[in-house]
Parts: C-alpha cells; structure tokens; sequence
C-alpha cells in the first residue's frame, strides 16, 4: 500500500502570491509571453547599467588615487579611454575615477613615476563592451518591431487568436448563415410592397427549382440591388430570403473588405466566392456596397487604390470568365448614384429593387406585426396609429413601439394604451419633451401661434387634417401641430402648394393678429414655405416665368467654379425670381389673416383650451371647431 503525501498547507499570503501569477491579467486579458520576454530583457538591461557596474565601488578624483598610488595603498590598476579603476592592498573598497579628455594614462603614470610602485596596470578596451551594449539594444528593438508586426496581422484577424491567424487575414470574413439556428426570419415577418415580394419569391425560386428555368432558356440573375432610404428593411430583407431559401447564404458588409494592407480586400473577395462557388447554389449578402463599389477614378491613389482593387475584384467575379457558376450575389444601399456604373450594369446586378418609405396599409401591417405579443388596451385602431406615421420607416416604427412600451412601463402601467403610442410618435418625430420655464406671455403666444397653425389648416379644403396640437417644447420646437393625410400623396397640385404655404404662416399671422407682435418661433416655419414657393418658381415652373428650370445640379455648379464661368441666370432674372418667390408668400400669408380673422372666437377656444391642457388631439380639436369638411 502506498502511502499519500499529505498536501502541503498554504499560507494566506502564499495562496494570494499564486494567484497574482496564475490570474495576472492586463485589461482583461492574460499577456502573451513574447511581452513579458521583452519587459525582463528591459528590466536587464536598466538593472545593469545603474546597479550592477556600481556595486562596491567609490568615485573619486584622480588627484586621490595619484596620492594613493605613491603612498603605496593600490595593488593594481586597470583603465580605459575614459576611466579607471584602483584595486587597493587592503582589499577595500575599489575605487573608480574619470580621465580627462585627450589623456594617455600610461603617458600620465610614467611622467609622475607612479607605474612603478604598482604592481599590474591592465588596459581594457571599452569598444567590446559598447558593441555588446549596441548589440542588445538591436536584439530590444528587433524584438519590439516583431511584436509590433504580430499584433497588426492578429488585428487584422479579429483578435481571434489562435497559432495560424497571422496567415489567415487574407480569409474573407463573410458570415455562412445557418438555417435552424435562432429565430429564422420569413417572408411573413415582412410588411412589404406586392411588387417587391413577387420579386423576391422569384428569386427564391430561381434557386429552388432551377430546372424549370433552365428548360425554357432562362438565365439566372447574377445579382439583385436592394436601393432605399435607411430604415425601410433591407438587411431585414436579405435576412427573410436567407431564412426561405435552402441554399448557403454568406453575409458580410462592405466594410469588412477594406484593410490597410493593399491587396488584402480582393484576397478576401476570391476567398468568399470560392467558398460560394463551391456548393450547387449560393447566395452572397453585401450590405453597405457603396464602401467598395464607388465609381473608380475619383478617390487618391489612381488604379493601385485597395478599394478600386477590390471592387475590380468583385466584378470579375459577378461577370468574368466563369459562366458556369449559381451564385447570386444581392447587395443594399442607400447611396446609388455613387455606385460604379460596370457594377450596375446588366449581366452583374441584372435587378434593381427599390424599397421606399411604406404606404398607409404597409405601415398598418409592420405595426401589427411589432405590436404582437404587447398587452394593449381595448379599441385601438391600428389604422389611425399607420395615418399618424406619415414618413416613417419600418424601423422609426419598431422605435416608436419600443418608446410607448417603455412609456407605459415608467407609468407603472401593465398595458399600452392610444396615448401611450401618440406619445411616442411624437418623441420619434421631433424629439423627448424639455422641461422649460416659460412666462404665461410666453405660453399664451406659442399656444395662439399652434391654434393658428392649426385653424387655417382646418378651414382650407386641400389642406391635412390636424391630428395633434401641443405647446409643450421639445428639442426641436416650442411647440407643434401634427397635420397628415389619410393616404400618401405624390402629386401635389398648385393650389394644395400655396394653402401648405399658408398653414406654416398661420403661425405668424395669428401673432400679427392677437399680439401686434412677432417672434422668432416661426423661423422654421418661414424657412420651409420659403424652400417651397422657390422650388414653384425654379423648378416645377408654377409662375408667370413659365415653365423653365433655373436650378443647376450639383455637377454643374461644380464644373462652372472649376472652369471660372459665371452663372447661367442673369441678374435681371434673378431679380424676377425674387419678386415671384415674394408674391407667392405674401399670398400665402394673406389668406391665413383672412381665415383667422373670420374666426377669431374659434381662435380664442383653441388657445385657452391649449393653455390649460397643453396637448389636444384630433377628436379634442374637433370638438371645439366641427369636424373638416
């Protein structure tokens, strides 16, 4: 039987020295020893020059050890260019000193006949000394230039560690998405245009059942460019058709191609479609494709740019040699003027979708799809929350539910309510409410200046309906009345123009009317009907200028300052542009004074209800006024 050697019992402080050697971490994370290697051989190297040659010796001038040589105190003596050392008979302690500059020590001892009254006088050349010296200090800083050398490739790898990442950052770093894993996004979950759904169920289909397709001639897609505004869905997407299709899907952003150094981007392009390549079918998500696919020729750097290479890269691959391939590449964006147009052109991405800010019934659907599974009071119309969003995107609506449930929430409230979501909108639209200490003047003009926004917009046939009024500020207003159509509309008449101009004067004119004053609240609403009785004149031709468009485009505004030429508007013309821009204006403000001064009480009404309440909505206003006819 063998016996067990009992275990050693630890101290406290013994316990907490192991842990400060095996736990030692530096910002979280344990240090590579190649770091550790280097702060020793530093360490070293200081200890060295300041401790060690110092030890046991004592500085002195060379006048003492002259006088310790002819009293017969020194036993030996060894010197170089610039120092010299005393051994004394007594063995004490060795005594050091320097020689003067341009001096000969032997030279020296002989004419004072000292070199015969000690016994050894050694010569020691100092130079293999500073040639070791000079040798460490390269050995330090090719070891600091290697470690340098190691972190950037293990940067550019993610940190992902591991003995091979050094070679591997030429890899592509796009993402295979499994299908199975996690919560799979469908067709279903979308609330999209019929259009572009059929879109993307035929693409689908492409891969699903490519016999069919093949069999009457047809070619498959190279690519599919998804174009719209932030926010509309397009990664959601991309996401929908990687979760309905039974092919490899690999995503991977624009950005994630671009490194420091050259060559880099199109080894990962390669990489990313040979990986692709190598199933029957595949698809290829590139979101941002802009951060690679801008048109050539107008950065720095000419045709050796890593982003002009890498985009060359990827358009060999959509459209190179290789005919025979089933990868279909579907990239998203949001800027496609900038795209290079050998990127956009047929036989590369042969579609070009185009996602637009949703319509009412859309907005309707992704509402009740991001309401789903939120306790919500009874009675609410998800209709007249989709009319409250005009202009919103799916993910301004996703935001906007998020806020009424987290309003609700601080309420202490175990269910969302109409208002709650009203809230939200609002805080989405322009902003979270500011505390703000106001005079009662103060109140009293922004509620009037509000009522008279909204009265005028109540009293004009082609005008919105009004849908909320509130003077409490927020971080872009002191005020605010939300007014929007029950459907979306993208033609606007000449006539819904000037009454849109004279609801954001109405503002103005109520405080012209009750206050014989003005303030600087109607800034923005003045800007704004400027910006559009200058578009009437210039560009959609409403004016008795006729219809001529005297805007110039960005090009050409920047190649007349490059090539010094005047503008092609003559002063007298633009003076007549001036006069009509004035006359649209000053009509559009005088028919907001008639509409208030004929109905100054309703006037009155709106603004002391204001002034107690704060906020009204629409069923509130209408109480008061009648309802639009």
């Amino acid at each position: 039987m063998v016996k067990k050697t009992p275990k050693q019992k630890l101290s406290k402080k013994q316990k907490d020295l192991n842990n400060l050697f095996v736990n030692f971490e530096i910002n979280g994370k344990k240090p590579n020893i190649f770091v550790i290697l280097l702060f020793i051989l530093a360490g070293w190297l200081i200890i060295s020059s300041f401790f060690l040659t110092s030890a046991d010796s004592k500085k002195v001038s060379l006048s003492e050890i002259t006088n310790d040589i002819e009293q017969g105190k020194i036993e030996k003596l060894e010197f170089s260019t610039t120092e010299v050392k005393a051994y004394p008979i007594d063995g004490s302690t060795l005594l050091k000193s320097k020689i003067p500059a341009n001096t000969d020590f032997l030279n020296y001892l002989s004419a004072k006949q000292l070199d015969t009254k000690v016994q050894t006088v050694t010569p020691i050349d100092d130079s293999k000394l500073m040639d070791n010296i000079s040798l460490i200090i390269n050995i330090l800083f090719f070891g600091l230039f290697a470690f340098f050398i190691f972190s950037m490739f293990k940067q550019s790898r993610g940190g992902a560690g591991g003995p091979g990442d050094i070679f591997n950052f030429a890899k592509s770093k796009a993402k295979m998405f499994q299908k199975g894993t996690g919560k799979n996004t469908t067709f279903k979950d979308l609330a999209v245009s019929e259009e572009v759904r059929e879109e993307m169920y035929e693409l689908v289909d492409f891969l699903k059942h490519q016999a069919k397709y093949k069999k009457v001639g047809a070619r498959i897609p190279k690519g599919v460019l998804l174009v719209g505004p932030a926010g509309v869905g397009k990664t959601l997407l991309a996401r929908a058709i990687a979760g309905e299709a039974n092919v490899p899907f690999y995503n991977a952003a624009g950005s994630e191609f671009m490194e420091m150094l050259v060559g880099v981007g199109s080894a990962r392009v390669r990489d990313m479609f040979k990986n692709a390549k190598a199933s029957p079918s595949a698809l290829i998500f590139i979101d941002e494709i802009d951060a690679i696919g801008r048109q050539r020729g107008m950065g720095i750097g000419g045709g050796h740019d890593e982003r002009e290479q890498t985009l060359n890269q990827i358009l060999v691959e959509m459209d190179g040699f290789d005919q025979n391939t089933n990868v279909i590449v579907i990239a998203a964006t949001n800027r496609p003027d900038m795209l290079d147009p050998a990127l956009v052109r047929a036989g590369r991405f042969d579609r070009k979708i185009s996602l637009t800010l949703p319509a009412v019934e859309e907005r309707e659907k992704i509402i009740a799809i991001h309401l789903k599974g939120k306790p919500l009071t009874k009675g609410i119309k998800l209709d007249q929350i989709a009319k409250r969003t005009v202009g919103f995107s799916g993910a301004d609506i996703e935001n906007m539910i998020n806020e009424a449930a987290i309003l609700a929430a601080r309420k202490n409230k175990s269910i969302i309510t109409f208002k709650d979501i009203s809230e939200a909108a609002t805080k989405v639209k322009l902003g979270p409410e500011r505390k703000m200490l106001s005079s009662e003047e103060e109140k009293k003009m922004t509620a009037y200046h509000e009522a008279g926004h909204a009265i005028v917009a109540h009293y004009l046939d082609k005008a919105d309906p009004v849908r909320r009024i509130s003077i409490v500020a927020r971080t872009q207003s002191l005020g605010h009345t939300d007014m929007s159509s029950d459907r979306e509309e993208y033609n606007y008449s000449k006539q819904k123009l000037m009454q849109t101009i004279s609801v954001m004067l109405g503002g103005r004119a109520a405080e012209e009317v009750f206050f014989k004053e003005q303030s600087v609240g109607a800034s923005n609403d003045i800007e704004r009907a400027t910006d559009i009785a200058k578009r009437m004149v210039t560009e959609w031709g409403m004016s008795p200028l006729g219809p001529i468009n005297y805007v110039q485009n960005e090009d050409r505004k920047w190649l007349a300052m490059q090539l010094g030429t005047h503008n092609e508007i003559s002063e007298n013309k633009k003076d007549q542009i001036d006069k009509e821009i004035e006359k649209i204006i000053l009509a559009g403000k005088k028919v907001a004074e008639e509409i208030i001064k004929k109905h100054k009480k309703q006037m009155i009404l709106v603004s002391e209800e204001l002034i107690k309440v704060e906020t009204l909505e629409q069923d509130d206003f209408e109480k008061l006024v009648g309802a639009k006819k």
